[in-house]
């Protein structure tokens, strides 16, 4: 890391930063080679992230593809406000990581899933009809490497 003044190195920030962030952007390359990157929304539980969209669409041909993915998260605070406008900077922390999705296709594990998506964004509990988990793709990727990195004012 080029900045190494502002990595977060503790596993626990960096994985409180995965559990505050209100939207993970997940990043692709499809069968152009051409790069690919979705705002989704997702969960987090021990060291994996879980996604779920439609069983269609250009996202979903990607990740069934396979391959490798590239994921950030940020929680942005706001900008910091200096006299000059190189001294400006943005009050954030961030996580960018690398994984491979697995499609999930058991009813239990799917349901199990989008429970931790849904309790990223809320404290309810919710029953998922048969009738979505059948047309709801969830796919979760083991996260193999990451980085934290955060604004630190001096």
């Amino acid at each position: 890391m080029r900045r190494a003044e502002r990595e977060i190195t503790d596993k626990t920030d960096i994985e409180k930063v995965l559990r505050e962030a209100p939207v993970c952007r997940l990043a692709m390359v499809d069968e152009k080679g051409e790069p690919y990157v979705v705002p989704l929304n997702f969960g987090y539980n021990g060291g994996t992230l879980y996604f779920h969209g439609a069983n269609a669409g250009r996202k979903i041909d990607i990740l069934r593809r396979g391959g490798r993915v590239c994921f950030e998260v940020s929680i942005n605070r706001g900008v910091f406000q200096a006299e000059t406008p190189c001294d400006w900077d943005w009050r954030y922390r961030s996580v960018i990581g690398y994984g491979a999705p697995r499609f999930i296709e058991n009813q239990g594990e799917k349901q199990a899933a989008l429970a931790l998506i849904m309790a990223h964004y809320s404290e309810a509990r919710f029953d998922f009809p048969i009738a979505s988990l059948v047309t709801t793709a969830v796919y979760a990727v083991k996260i193999e490497s990451m980085t934290g990195k955060e604004y630190r004012p001096v």
